[in-house]
């Protein structure tokens, strides 16, 4: 009889990047949206090689992630999605100063993430600690929140530029781009391309293999872990410091544009954990129905502060 077994070592079927583009699409599909959202995608990509050595060099940290605001409801750790918490303008905050940054507003892994560790996806405090020990120059005076967009232009047209404006006032070498959600990760991904075309070398840490390969980035951390954790695992501090580290090295030694390179830390051995995300097929029918009915309550929510700013 044929051996139907995997030869021994082999990785298990689990074990490979989630296919969040199409998790997200069938996931979306399911709920009742049939038009299927058009990803970014490029084929080729800026790339701006650093102009100093990276312990010369002034980096600023671009977040995904929001400020806690009380007012705006639940943004704790386990909170369902917020809409309420969401932002729709480029905001900045001074680095020199420790804050409360949270995910609630957007669609991170709430199954395997934690949150309650920041440092997982906001990792300020480890750029600092470079600074202090030489690695880099400084860290820039302000880091940078990129709103989570799902219009390519608004990103592209808008808030990229706003970016870039503010990048070029503290005179930034080179940024770190950090998302969360898979929409976070093509943000990210329009952004650094922006900052890559005008002179800003820049890296992506990221979960969403697909979607910011699909964007085409200059260079790309990918961290096999649930999305919300981009910078490392909560409340391991050797984690955080060694993706970092690694995704500065990718920023200084890539040898050219659309350069990824895999952390070799896993988040278990057992890769089962991938199966969750968005998986329709493990979802019921009625389970469903309430998301649906729960998500359009949350762009109604969203919609109204949008509109206030707008």
């Amino acid at each position: 009889m044929a051996e139907t077994r995997a030869p021994t070592g082999f990785a298990s079927e689990d074990d490979v990047p989630i296919p969040y583009m199409a998790r997200t699409r069938a996931y979306y599909q399911a709920i009742g949206y049939d038009v299927p959202y058009r990803w970014a995608h490029d084929v080729a990509a800026p790339f701006r090689p650093l102009t100093k050595p990276l312990a010369q060099a002034r980096v600023a940290l671009i977040t995904t992630a929001v400020p806690f605001d009380p007012a705006k409801g639940d943004q704790g750790p386990g909170a369902a999605y917020n809409g309420g918490a969401k932002f729709y303008q480029v905001y900045d905050g001074d680095t020199s100063q420790d804050h409360d940054l949270r995910i609630s507003h957007i669609a991170y892994d709430r199954t395997h993430t934690t949150a309650t560790d920041s440092g997982s996806w906001f990792p300020l405090p480890q750029l600092r600690r470079l600074a202090r020990e030489g690695a880099i120059g400084d860290v820039a005076p302000r880091f940078f929140g990129a709103p989570t967009n799902r219009s390519h232009r608004v990103t592209t047209d808008t808030d990229a530029p706003e970016i870039l404006a503010r990048c070029r006032a503290d005179n930034v070498d080179a940024a770190v781009l950090v998302p969360n959600c898979p929409v976070c990760h093509q943000t990210v991904s329009l952004v650094a391309r922006h900052l890559e075309a005008h002179g800003v070398s820049t890296v992506v840490m990221g979960c969403a293999k697909d979607i910011v390969e699909h964007a085409a980035v200059p260079r790309f951390l990918f961290s096999d872990f649930p999305l919300g954790n981009s910078a490392g695992k909560p409340h391991d501090d050797a984690s955080q410091a060694f993706t970092l580290e690694l995704a500065l090295r990718v920023l200084e030694r890539a040898p050219g544009p659309q350069t990824t390179v895999q952390s070799p830390l896993r988040w278990r051995t057992d890769a089962a954990w991938k199966r969750d995300y968005n998986n329709v097929a493990a979802i019921s029918a009625d389970e469903l129905q309430r998301r649906r009915r729960d998500f359009e309550a949350q762009k109604e929510r969203a919609r109204a502060i949008r509109d206030s700013v707008a």
